[in-house]
């Protein structure tokens, strides 16, 4: 309708006639009920005897539009505070219950929001990925000192924000089919996080646990255990979340060949190489680099390692995760402690490559190996594991895909089911080897092992240890703690010999790589200890050793500055 007077102000509407003033003290006295009312309220038009509502329909409609509009307005501005208020505790309350539900799924690898206030922005970005931001904060810690320098303290904290965000991440669709005819379709990525050094180069894991958050605490590590190798190796990651488990050969090679028929248009010997990890092993190596060749037609070229040595592949490959890895805690246990690892009780955790070749070079160094375990149970021994022992165990992980349980009658130790070596308090350890998952050792476990006399932990695994565990490893300063980017480097150090030994077109003996092997962490030893200095720990010297370079190279390409 169209009013022949004008626009009233609010002003003026204040001071309208004796009739409007009237209807609008009526509905002003009835529209004290309203202030109370929440977001929900206001939002749903619902009420009940404790809440009242804003003024209807029918009661607006009795009074003069610009009666009706003052009506309006009061109410909205004796409401906004309590809609503003309304409004920030149920973000407050969203916000709680996202932290809560992510620190009930991942207890052990939540960070110190405190901590290194310039990485807020990182973990803004991605509080869904608490693994990756464990590994963040405990690289951090290790070099926290560097970030206090008083000439390089600044560019120290970029190079590292650098090298927290991936330089790529690829990700893509999996289909392949069952043995019954039918399809199914996987997650398939390929992280790759730092060219700083050389090619991005690490391995590929095929677990139904297996993210992108997964694969970038496994990237970043990557980059600074290849550093500290002293090949020039960049660092990367990947993998599906397929799971092996259960299934047929067929089954396995036609995943494995659908994987490699999207992978193969983002790696090459001087771009990216990939390798093995947990549930990649020779088999599918075999598989997808079967497909590669059939693909590109290149042929002998180092753009996978891991392979076999009938088609390029490096003697030792297999085994020089776990073997490096004895051979650092060797070194380390013969300087520090001045002993040697004869005679000596060692937990091992796992039961695939990694464990196996541990335990393999534990024996032939004179330990006794209590125990191996899998998800479902502890092998324990407590005479120590045998050489039989051994070939049994190997030839139902490799062969039958058997559980341990299955082997108590085959071999001489005893199954524990639903417990892993960290939490068995009757198994006394020397030294522990952890060889299965990440944050496998948590405070608990860590704590165990101190109380029982452990002397140090070796980390076979990415990570196996949790922010509690390491907190009460570095607590004892007594303890030898060497982590995963130095204790198990020596896997990825040899696949780098294999990417040499590809583009060279030569073929080295078992005895030269091994050789190598033992030189390669002989020197990453002596990397830790140098940096480690008089009061620093080794976990403090391998972390410092491997940014130093890498944040060397950033500068000298000019990509931080």
């Amino acid at each position: 309708t169209k009013h022949p007077n004008p626009k009233p102000t609010l002003h003026n509407l204040q001071h309208k006639s004796s009739s409007g003033t009237a209807e609008f003290s009526e509905l002003a006295s009835e529209q004290q009920q309203y202030t109370d009312i929440s977001c929900h309220n206001l939002r749903s038009l619902k009420t009940n005897s404790n809440q009242n509502m804003m003024p209807s329909f029918h009661q607006l409609r009795r009074l003069k539009p610009t009666t009706a509009l003052i009506a309006l307005i009061i109410f909205i501005m004796n409401n906004l505070q309590s809609i503003h208020a309304t409004t920030t505790t149920t973000k407050m309350a969203a916000a709680a219950t996202t932290n809560t539900i992510t620190q009930a799924n991942n207890p052990q690898s939540c960070t110190n929001p405190t901590k290194f206030d310039f990485l807020n922005d990182l973990r803004s970005k991605y509080p869904h990925q608490p693994v990756f931001l464990q590994t963040v904060e405990e690289m951090a810690l290790s070099i926290e000192p560097l970030f206090s320098d008083p000439v390089n303290g600044n560019f120290y904290k970029k190079a590292f924000l650098y090298l927290t965000e991936p330089e790529r991440t690829i990700s893509f669709h999996v289909p392949w089919m069952d043995d019954q005819g039918v399809q199914h379709v996987n997650r398939g990525w390929r992280v790759e996080f730092s060219s700083a050094l050389g090619p991005y180069k690490g391995g590929l894991r095929f677990h139904p646990t297996v993210d992108d958050g997964i694969l970038k605490f496994l990237g970043f590590e990557q980059i600074f255990k290849n550093s500290l190798t002293g090949l020039p190796l960049g660092g990367g990651k990947g993998g599906s979340d397929f799971d092996p488990k259960g299934k047929s050969e067929g089954e396995i090679r036609r995943f494995c060949e659908s994987f490699m028929t999207e992978l193969c248009r983002y790696i090459d010997a001087s771009t990216d190489v990939p390798a093995g990890d947990i549930g990649v092993g020779g088999r599918e190596i075999g598989y997808m680099y079967g497909t590669y060749k059939r693909l590109a037609n290149k042929h002998g070229e180092g753009v996978l390692t891991g392979k076999s040595p009938l088609f390029g592949g490096i003697h030792l490959r297999p085994e020089a995760t776990g073997f490096g890895t004895v051979y650092m805690a060797q070194h380390a246990i013969e300087d520090k402690l001045k002993r040697s690892l004869e005679g000596t009780r060692c937990a091992v955790s796992g039961s695939g490559n990694v464990a196996q070749f541990a335990s393999k070079m534990l024996i032939e160094f004179g330990a006794k190996v209590v125990c191996v375990s899998d998800s479902n149970g502890v092998l324990v021994f407590e005479e120590g594991m045998t050489n039989s022992d051994l070939e049994q165990i190997i030839l139902a992980k490799t062969v039958e895909r058997a559980r341990l349980s299955a082997l108590e009658t085959r071999v001489s130790g005893k199954y524990i089911p639903d417990h892993s070596p960290w939490t068995l308090p009757t198994l006394n350890v020397d030294f522990a080897f952890p060889c299965a998952t990440q944050n496998e050792i948590d405070g608990k476990g860590a704590n165990l092992l101190i109380q029982k006399g452990a002397m140090g932990v070796f980390e076979g695994a990415n990570l196996p240890v949790t922010t509690e565990g390491q907190e009460v490893l570095r607590a004892h300063r007594d303890v030898l703690y060497i982590p995963g980017k130095a204790a198990n480097a020596g896997g990825v150090g040899v696949s780098g010999l294999e990417m040499s030994q590809n583009a060279s077109r030569t073929y080295w003996k078992r005895e030269k790589v091994d050789a190598m092997l033992k030189d390669m962490m002989a020197g990453i030893y002596q990397q830790m200890k140098d940096n480690a200095g008089e009061d620093g720990t080794l976990e403090e010297g391998c972390n410092r050793a491997g940014f130093l370079k890498v944040a060397q190279a950033l500068k000298e390409l000019g990509w931080v500055y």
